[in-house]
Protein backbone atom coordinates (compact mmCIF):
# COMPACT_ATOMS: atom_id res chain seq x y z
CA UNK A 1 0.00 0.00 0.00
CA UNK A 2 1.03 3.47 -0.86
CA UNK A 3 1.78 5.62 2.04
CA UNK A 4 -0.60 9.59 1.58
CA UNK A 5 2.69 11.55 0.45
CA UNK A 6 3.20 8.78 -2.67
CA UNK A 7 -0.07 9.50 -3.62
CA UNK A 8 0.32 13.22 -3.32
CA UNK A 9 3.35 13.32 -5.64
CA UNK A 10 2.35 11.88 -7.86
CA UNK A 11 -0.66 13.44 -8.57
CA UNK A 12 1.70 16.78 -8.37
CA UNK A 13 3.94 15.03 -11.28
CA UNK A 14 0.42 14.39 -13.21
CA UNK A 15 -0.77 17.70 -12.59
CA UNK A 16 3.12 19.37 -13.73
CA UNK A 17 2.95 17.56 -16.96
CA UNK A 18 -0.54 18.31 -17.44
CA UNK A 19 -0.29 21.97 -16.91
CA UNK A 20 3.54 21.82 -18.90
CA UNK A 21 2.11 20.48 -21.34
CA UNK A 22 -0.86 22.90 -22.20
CA UNK A 23 1.79 26.03 -21.76
CA UNK A 24 4.16 24.25 -24.81
CA UNK A 25 1.13 24.29 -26.63
CA UNK A 26 0.37 20.22 -27.04
CA UNK A 27 -2.99 18.94 -29.10
CA UNK A 28 -6.13 19.28 -27.20
CA UNK A 29 -6.94 15.15 -27.78
CA UNK A 30 -3.77 14.17 -25.70
CA UNK A 31 -4.67 17.44 -23.22
CA UNK A 32 -8.23 15.68 -22.73
CA UNK A 33 -6.77 12.09 -22.27
CA UNK A 34 -3.96 13.66 -19.75
CA UNK A 35 -6.79 15.36 -17.96
CA UNK A 36 -9.35 12.61 -18.01
CA UNK A 37 -6.55 10.33 -16.25
CA UNK A 38 -6.31 12.95 -13.80
CA UNK A 39 -9.72 13.94 -12.76
CA UNK A 40 -10.38 10.06 -12.26
CA UNK A 41 -7.22 9.88 -10.05
CA UNK A 42 -8.40 13.11 -8.36
CA UNK A 43 -11.66 11.59 -8.14
CA UNK A 44 -10.87 7.78 -6.47
CA UNK A 45 -9.03 10.00 -3.96
CA UNK A 46 -11.89 11.85 -2.97
CA UNK A 47 -14.08 8.41 -2.86
CA UNK A 48 -11.74 6.71 -0.68
CA UNK A 49 -11.18 9.76 1.65
CA UNK A 50 -7.64 9.98 1.11
CA UNK A 51 -7.42 13.54 0.59
CA UNK A 52 -10.19 16.31 1.10
CA UNK A 53 -11.76 18.73 -1.47
CA UNK A 54 -9.45 21.47 -0.05
CA UNK A 55 -6.60 19.67 -0.06
CA UNK A 56 -6.89 18.80 -3.70
CA UNK A 57 -7.72 22.36 -4.59
CA UNK A 58 -4.68 23.46 -3.35
CA UNK A 59 -2.25 21.08 -4.53
CA UNK A 60 -4.01 21.87 -8.37
CA UNK A 61 -3.09 25.86 -7.72
CA UNK A 62 -0.21 25.28 -6.11
CA UNK A 63 1.65 23.16 -9.65
CA UNK A 64 -0.95 25.70 -11.58
CA UNK A 65 1.26 28.69 -9.94
CA UNK A 66 4.38 26.78 -10.54
CA UNK A 67 4.01 26.84 -14.17
CA UNK A 68 1.32 29.89 -15.20
CA UNK A 69 2.61 32.57 -12.18
CA UNK A 70 0.66 33.73 -9.43
CA UNK A 71 -2.95 34.35 -9.65
CA UNK A 72 -3.84 37.78 -10.64
CA UNK A 73 -5.60 38.50 -7.47
CA UNK A 74 -7.15 36.31 -4.65
CA UNK A 75 -11.02 35.98 -4.04
CA UNK A 76 -11.80 35.95 -0.27
CA UNK A 77 -14.93 33.59 -0.21
CA UNK A 78 -16.45 35.98 2.66
CA UNK A 79 -16.02 39.42 0.98
CA UNK A 80 -17.27 38.07 -2.01
CA UNK A 81 -20.46 36.94 -0.11
CA UNK A 82 -20.89 40.68 1.49
CA UNK A 83 -20.78 41.61 -1.56
CA UNK A 84 -23.15 39.56 -2.84
CA UNK A 85 -25.47 40.20 0.15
Amino acid sequence: MRTKAEVLSELRVMLRDIFQAKAAGETHSRLARAHGYVDGYMRALLETGTVSKEELLGIVASEREKTSGPAIRSIDMMSADANAA
